[in-house]
């Protein structure tokens, strides 16, 4: 098959369009013929190497796809269905995968991470049970635009949050992919949402999607623009998952009981919390690691409904993966970036 693949870490550079080879299935698995496959920071941090992170060579990135059906690996269903892949890949077997907490595993990865090679390839192995069926209303490039993102901001608004109709919720970085699902599945619950973003057009596009206002982060204060337009009361809930160059600001835009969310750490993983103002207001902080598969399928009903849509900045070939990722790294995009293969 052909696959985009680095051999060491590096900028963009590093990625190789080539010839790979096709994938073995294990006991269980299903081979997916990759149509579309969506970009995320984590192929970025892959690419560059983490710290204490030891990165298989060479290396297939992506997590998120879409694609037909090649061998099912299990009863249900046939070769050729059209499919969307849940990202987790958990044990089920474990307490946690048992009791439907399979995000909780103690053996959990995101394909395309470590030990699971990705959708930056024409094939792609995966467990039979990730496989969910596309209707054929929805496109692969919006299928494959949908599940890590929407289950990460379903995961962390309505189950770790508790998000309750009515409240408020301020979304970090609407242009990001969290940030564009985010927006939408708070206002589809009710919610008042505000949203930050870098430049006038993304400040727009945010409240096309439900935003009620939307505050420009490099030229406005985040916390004291959301206590002037909540009459310096705060919100309810923060999403938060750009890290510490936003952390401070979205610890002080929080209202008396208010929750933080955070999935994520873009710009650094150090954030200081003031101990007084943790207990005084008694806020509460919230860890949160993508979604379970029963989350997952419940909030692609909504898509598959048309209620949620994820929102497509640019689609690019397979071929051109690492100007794709330059797009990312840029952070020139608003909503999510698609190879086609």
């Amino acid at each position: 098959m052909k696959a985009v693949r680095f051999h060491q870490h590096g900028g963009p550079e590093v990625l190789r369009y080539e010839e790979a080879p096709d994938p073995q299935l294990d006991p269980g698995e299903a081979l997916v013929r990759v149509r579309a496959c969506a970009l995320n920071h984590l192929d970025l941090w892959e690419r560059r190497g983490m710290p204490r992170v030891k990165t298989p060579m060479p290396h297939i990135s992506g997590s998120d796809v879409a694609g037909e059906v090649v061998e099912p690996g299990a009863s249900g269903v046939a070769a050729g269905q059209r499919v969307m892949v849940q990202p987790g890949v958990s044990c089920g077997r474990c307490e946690a995968c048992l009791a439907g907490r399979d995000n909780e595993c103690p053996r959990y990865e995101v394909l395309g991470y470590l030990n699971h090679p990705g959708g930056y390839a024409e094939l792609v192995k995966v467990p039979a049970q990730n496989l969910i069926p596309l209707p054929d209303a929805i496109d692969f490039v919006h299928a494959a635009a949908f599940p890590l993102t929407f289950v990460t901001a379903w995961h962390m608004l309505m189950t770790r949050a508790g998000l309750k109709r009515g409240e408020d919720v301020l979304v970090l970085a609407a242009g990001s992919g969290v940030g564009q699902a985010a927006i939408q599945i708070a206002a589809l619950q009710g919610a008042r949402v505000f949203a930050t973003a870098g430049t006038e057009e993304k400040l727009e596009r945010a409240r096309s999607l439900g935003a009620s206002e939307a505050i420009d982060h490099h030229k406005q204060d985040i916390a004291e623009e959301i206590r002037r337009l909540t009459n310096r009361r705060g919100v309810d809930v923060v999403i938060e998952h750009v890290g510490e160059a936003t952390w401070a600001r979205s610890m002080r835009s929080l209202a008396r009981g208010g929750r933080l969310v955070t999935c994520g750490a873009t710009t650094g993983a150090n954030g200081a919390v003031d101990l007084q103002a943790l207990f005084a207001k008694q806020l509460t902080v919230l860890g949160s690691y993508m979604g379970t598969k029963a989350e997952l399928l419940q909030v692609a009903r909504l898509f598959f409904e048309g209620r949620l849509r994820p929102v497509l900045d640019e689609t690019f070939p397979l071929a051109e993966a690492a100007a794709a990722q330059r797009r990312l790294e840029e952070s020139r995009h608003f909503g999510k970036i698609v190879l086609e293969v």
